[in-house]
């Protein structure tokens, strides 16, 4: 057979061993900073935890941050902080993890899905003003793959209608609008700490703000809405009293997870560094591949590339995605798909959202694939991936 026979065909693949789409990237020096905490007298609500919410906060060039045992846990803390309840309406994107929407109905709001921008696949600024209501709560926005969305059209939204815009970045910590890090650019953003996002601790979430009541009421969500705090207290005249004073859940961090974290973030220029080389590579190797549509960056921005999204170009291929998709796995390159729109999900189908409610989303959702992309990749992974796609889609290129 031909070494251009896909492997899926029963020829001989790229690679020998399966490369996945992302992964965590630790050392021994990650490991030592969990065994001290381990060593230490705080396993959990400890000091750890504030150093590494100072590291993030000083990082971003935010006020204030406040840690999470997960991403979703984070954002549920931002919708809780910004008031929404039963018919409260959020706009957000369906282009992103069920998570997003998810925190919205956790709090009782309904979610109202807005288009996204055809270039940029982020949240199309026009289609969310276009559903705001006098019900409007918040807007959730989502910087996706790592690329910030258009802040300052949203901003200029958001205060045009008195309304809290928070940023799911669990794609972009690292990114840039404008010269200025994502963090402070809205009123909450979130952070994932996930093992395929830009730092890990294994599971974990952060919200950064710099408004004093929203990192208050972020506090207290995270740990049974508890405080210990004097000068709230109603009453304060024992030494031991604490007051339960909204429904909270137990989202804390540990100390585990923050040392971790805290170990990670010193290495994050390093991470981006790597991940914005391996997009420039994949943006060179195929500038010239007409079979797809490499991913769009707004100008003045800096995406912190958590992903590298590839459009193939259907019209130009005698194969559809999940037959591409296929292919490229049975030659070890593990690509991935971002995202289902949440809508499609049946929970979703459920509640009574329908097929046909963001059309750019859905048209999108058919023809991308998410190519492997984390610093640890070696230049030959990253070569491995460059033949591979270029091996399929050549296969399934309609003859000119």
């Amino acid at each position: 057979m031909s070494e251009q026979t896909l492997a899926i065909h029963g020829g001989k693949p790229v690679r020998e061993s399966y490369l996945p789409y992302g992964t965590q990237w630790l050392d021994s020096s990650d490991t030592q900073e969990v065994i001290n905490v381990l060593k230490g007298d705080y396993l959990t609500t400890g000091p750890t935890i504030e150093q590494f919410e100072q590291k993030i906060a000083d990082y971003v060039g935010a006020q204030y941050a406040v840690a999470f045992s997960s991403g979703t846990a984070a954002l549920h803390g931002a919708c809780f902080a910004v008031g929404i309840q039963k018919n409260d309406q959020v706009i957000t994107t369906p282009l992103t993890f069920a998570a997003t929407s998810n925190t919205i109905l956790y709090q009782g709001g309904d979610v109202l899905f807005a288009d996204i921008d055809s270039n940029t696949y982020n949240i199309s600024p026009k289609a969310i003003e276009a559903l705001i209501t006098d019900k409007t709560k918040a807007i959730i926005t989502v910087d996706f793959t790592g690329q910030p969305v258009e802040y300052e059209r949203i901003q200029e939204i958001a205060a045009k209608y008195a309304i809290p815009f928070i940023s799911d970045s669990a794609h972009a910590l690292g990114a840039s609008y404008h010269q200025q890090k994502v963090g402070p650019l809205a009123d909450m953003t979130m952070f994932s700490f996930h093992p395929v996002k830009h730092i890990t601790t294994g599971e974990g979430g952060i919200i950064t703000t710099d408004d004093p009541v929203y990192a208050q009421k972020l506090r207290d969500f995270r740990s049974h809405g508890i405080t210990r705090d004097l000068k709230r207290l109603a009453v304060s005249d024992q030494p031991w009293y604490y007051e339960m004073q909204s429904l909270g859940f137990n989202y804390r961090m540990t100390d585990l997870q923050a040392a971790l974290g805290l170990s990670q973030i010193k290495k994050i220029e390093k991470f981006l560094a790597k991940r914005r080389a391996i997009a420039d590579k994949y943006n060179e190797a195929f500038r010239e591949l007409d079979l797809i549509s490499l991913p769009y960056q707004l100008p003045d921005t800096n995406s912190s590339w958590h992903l590298y999204v590839i459009r193939l170009q259907l019209n130009k291929l005698k194969a559809n995605r999940t037959e591409i998709f296929q292919a490229l796995q049975k030659e070890n390159i593990g690509v991935n798909v971002h995202y289902i729109p949440v809508y499609y999900h049946p929970y979703y189908q459920q509640l009574g959202y329908q097929k046909g409610l963001c059309p750019h989303a859905e048209t999108l959702y058919q023809a991308i694939i998410t190519l492997p992309l984390f610093p640890k990749m070696r230049e030959t992974d990253v070569e491995d991936v460059i033949t591979a796609v270029k091996k399929v889609l050549y296969y399934y290129e309609v003859p000119s």
